[in-house]
């Protein structure tokens, strides 16, 4: 199992989660974020206050998937949520040993 996390625009969400339910995945979390990279931020809203904050607003949204599925859903993540431009994103891959069901206590993969 893999744990994917991205980095996304707040606007690429219903798109990603229309990835996600095609290829039968369901669970996500998603939380708001702020965050800045080569895209550098906007801050002119906050010069006025005197301050320099060149964060902009994206969405971190983490789930797990299939080893066997990881390589389609990044393919189809990449086509469908770039636009081209700086500031899309990051996708993060880690290795996921085992899941545990809280409610039942059930363990691995057929639970996802």
């Amino acid at each position: 199992m893999k744990k994917i996390e991205l980095i996304i625009r707040p606007e690429k969400l219903e798109p990603l989660k229309k990835i996600l339910s095609k290829n039968e995945y369901s669970g996500l979390t998603v939380m708001s974020a702020m965050g800045c990279g080569h895209q550098k931020g906007y801050s002119e809203e906050f010069k006025k206050l005197g301050m320099e904050i060149n964060l902009l607003p994206k969405l971190y949204v983490m789930t797990v998937i299939l080893d066997e599925d990881l390589d389609d859903i990044l393919t189809e993540i990449c086509e469908k949520l770039s636009t081209g431009q700086v500031g899309d994103g990051k996708i993060f891959i880690t290795n996921v040993d085992d899941v545990m069901r809280i409610r039942t206590g059930e363990h691995g993969e057929s639970i996802l």
